[in-house]
């Protein structure tokens, strides 16, 4: 009888485990596709696209110059070296521009609640959270993604690490990535309840820049705010700080249960505001 249980566990564990699959490949087919689009629609303008890309490498290495000159004639920055501090400016367009690769349907939430056009999202046969918070990636930082990793295996190799404090830079950036991502379903929650978005996002882009050079540049009381109550350390100076290996365990423990408590209280404002949405037809 022990036996017969044993295999009929071992049948359901197998079939859940082939229904997580066929879900994530199903949503990954729809967002693939929604990609497709939203890459269809940035090419019809093309001239505008070569400018906008343009602009946006520039401001890059103009922050990168500036950033080379000040380390030159100071020879450190909080007691980082030159390219200790390149590292923290490079993984934090890794962070800032990945999330706004996968967040991008984030920036055009707003004409869907006004226009009425999310209560054809929410009637639709895919989960309306998936559908407003990745609903099209951007081809913008697609294209500027690869030389950004380029970047951090680069400087990365030239401090040396252990394959330990690389590990946990991996770890430490996915989870910065979650944080990204609990902080954007928290500002389309509030867009449903007040129907402002854009101005919630800006807000998040402007706290997020402070984070591309090392936290301790701030003294405190802005440090602790910067790194635990709005986390932009836990996200960008962190993952760098593991690489180097200045970062404790007991850093690494409770940035991870952070960035689950973040994701976890996101999803339950996400569900309180679709409950607090009426709908364009009432």
């Amino acid at each position: 009888m022990k036996e017969i249980q044993k295999h009929s566990v071992l049948r359901l564990q197998a079939s859940d485990f082939s229904y997580v699959i066929k879900r994530l490949s199903y949503y990954f087919r729809i967002w693939l596709m929604m990609s497709r689009n939203s890459f269809i629609t940035y090419l019809q303008s093309r001239v505008g696209a070569s400018i906008f890309l343009f602009a946006k490498t520039i401001r890059f290495f103009f922050f990168l110059g500036f950033l080379f000159y000040i380390l030159k004639n100071t020879g450190n920055l909080a007691g980082y070296s030159l390219n200790q501090a390149l590292f923290f400016f490079v993984t934090f367009n890794v962070v800032d521009v990945f999330a706004q690769f996968l967040f991008r349907e984030v920036y055009r939430f707003r004409p869907l609640i006004i226009s009425g056009g999310f209560d054809l999202v929410l009637v639709k046969p895919i989960n309306a959270l998936f559908r407003s918070l990745m609903g099209g990636a951007d081809l913008y930082d697609l294209i500027t993604l690869p030389p950004l990793i380029f970047g951090v295996f680069y400087l990365g190799s030239q401090l040396n690490p252990s394959l330990l404090d690389t590990f946990y830079y991996i770890l430490l950036l996915i989870n910065g990535l979650l944080i990204a991502a609990a902080f954007h379903i928290a500002v389309i929650s509030l867009g449903i309840i007040t129907l402002e978005i854009d101005n919630s996002i800006m807000i998040y882009r402007d706290i997020l820049s402070l984070g591309r050079l090392p936290i301790d540049i701030y003294k405190e009381p802005l440090r602790g705010v910067l790194t635990y109550l709005i986390p932009v350390g836990i996200m960008i100076s962190f993952p760098a700080k593991a690489l180097m290996g200045l970062l404790t365990t007991t850093g690494i423990f409770l940035s991870f249960i952070l960035g689950g408590v973040l994701i976890f209280s996101s999803l339950r404002f996400w569900n309180y505001a679709l409950k607090q949405y009426t709908s364009a037809s009432s």
